[in-house]
């Protein structure tokens, strides 16, 4: 069965596309019809496209993979930030920094910079500075924060990207592919789906069409962390019970080891588990 149906696609405004007049040749497999100079997207291959995406996400959900989602225009900001916080994946609302998957490397020492300046607050000698350069140090933390905060817990670079705006957000999807990092995206007409592994045509300027898209592809990333979860707890079940059996085994061959030597108590054994045989008596002459 679908993640979502005609109609709620159709209630969200994810058909309306751009003026015919900026329209992308590339997208003219999605695009369903023109009115009032207007292109229309279809949905059911918006659909269909919305469900691969979906899997994939999932898929890369259940392997502990992180998935970075960008979207820094108006409309999309609160909502990312909503949705995607709540399964504790990396994202960017506010200004893209350039060179952050190119030069990964450089971003992780500013995030470092941030966890000292952090450190620095409640240490003794943080008391001991001036009240401009406390006031300093503050404003810095609080621009890093603004930029670099939701990426604080990305360690490495992530398995993949997802785009909320493929024009606007161009830089990013310039160093995905050149990285062969997996990208995915809303592909409204005027963009160009080739540039994307996982195009999801539909309406990127509306709020409710994004969140609609948005939505569903963090439930299907939240089902695959919580077939990971269950996966990891039913191989750690496997693992005790396989312990336990192994203990058994050895009690019960302790045991019937401790009833073989009960069954023989004329037979000493030396301490290579050899039988010792019995000395012969010597007669004194």
């Amino acid at each position: 069965m679908s993640r979502v149906s005609f109609e709620e696609l159709l209630d969200a405004g994810v058909h309306f596309g751009h003026l015919k007049r900026k329209w992308n040749p590339n997208m003219a497999p999605y695009i369903f019809m023109e009115r009032n100079g207007i292109h229309i997207i279809d949905l059911y291959k918006t659909q269909a496209k919305l469900e691969e995406a979906a899997n994939a996400a999932r898929q890369l959900a259940r392997s502990g993979k992180k998935i970075l989602f960008v979207a820094t225009k108006k409309q999309a900001k609160d909502i990312v930030a909503e949705e995607v916080s709540k399964i504790n994946m990396p994202y960017v609302t506010e200004r893209w920094p350039g060179g952050m998957l190119t030069n990964f490397a450089t971003i992780r020492k500013a995030v470092r910079k941030m966890a000292s300046i952090d450190k620095l607050t409640v240490s003794d000698s943080y008391q001991n500075l001036s009240k401009r350069e406390r006031l300093q140090i503050q404003r810095e933390r609080e621009k890093l924060e603004k930029n670099l905060g939701s990426i604080a817990d990305l360690n490495r670079l992530p398995s993949a990207v997802f785009v909320v705006d493929v024009i606007k957000e161009n830089i990013a999807i310039a160093e995905a592919r050149k990285l062969n990092i997996p990208t995915f995206a809303i592909v409204d007409t005027n963009s160009n789906p080739n540039l994307i592994d996982f195009p999801i045509p539909g309406n990127d300027d509306a709020s409710k069409s994004i969140s609609l898209i948005i939505r569903l592809i963090a439930q299907a990333i939240e089902e695959g962390l919580n077939e990971r979860k269950m996966a990891k707890e039913k191989s750690h079940d496997d693992h005790e019970e396989e312990e336990e059996n192994i203990d058994n085994q050895r009690k019960i061959t302790d045991d019937e080891d401790e009833q073989d030597s009960n069954a023989k108590p004329g037979k000493k054994t030396t301490e290579g588990g050899r039988s010792k045989r019995p000395r012969k008596a010597v007669a004194k002459k």
